[in-house]
């Protein structure tokens, strides 16, 4: 649920960047909407809001989430300093290749990988399982990061802008589908295991 909730800034900045030479009025300020420049501004803006929502609400920092809000700041910013949306559209590939690292890096980094730390302690898993999950998410970002540089190069900015909200939205429901795939066998043995040792 909540990899859904984090597309809410992504579908803003696709509203808003629709809505490119509208005149928006606000209790007496008019702004008119100057494409992704202004759609860069509301995803700043948007995103910025989650975090802190989020963190009132969890009362706690969310790593991932702090990571995307900082890069929204610095490839947003960027944009809107040199006015050049090549910044921001570099923004996906550049952050899903960071998490592809990190998430290799924990394969072969201590006793247990990204996956198994931040679920372990709510499944437990054989060793190969939380790697082929590791594995997973791992190609996921890299296939992500990928296709966005060819649209992002190769095709207009308003396809990209298209395709940011609905690849945001389609991998985020693609990797959820694989990851409960990959889990519901051993999910299924779990819960037998549970059911056991509660009689």
């Amino acid at each position: 649920m909540k990899q859904f909730a984090e597309l809410i800034p992504i579908a803003l900045f696709f509203i808003v960047y629709q809505m490119n030479g509208s005149v928006l009025e606000f209790g007496g300020w008019s702004v008119t909407v100057d494409g992704i420049f202004t759609a860069t501004q509301v995803l700043i803006a948007a995103t910025t809001v989650q975090v802190v929502i989020a963190v009132i609400i969890a009362k706690k920092i969310d790593k991932k989430q702090v990571g995307i809000l900082v890069a929204i700041w610095l490839f947003g910013g960027l944009t809107l300093i040199y006015r050049d949306q090549t910044f921001i559209q570099l923004k996906p590939t550049i952050f899903n290749w960071i998490l592809a690292i990190i998430f290799m890096g924990s394969q072969f980094i201590g006793d247990k990988n990204l996956m198994e730390r931040t679920l372990g302690n709510q499944l437990k898993l054989p060793k190969n399982i939380w790697a082929r999950v590791n594995w997973l998410w791992i190609s996921n970002f890299f296939v992500v990061g990928a296709l966005n540089l060819v649209v992002a190069f190769n095709y207009s900015e308003s396809t990209w802008v298209s395709y940011k909200l609905y690849s945001s939205i389609g991998f985020t429901v693609v990797l959820s589908i694989l990851t409960v795939i990959v889990l519901t066998p051993y999910l299924k043995d779990q819960d037998l295991d549970n059911a056991k040792e509660e009689k």
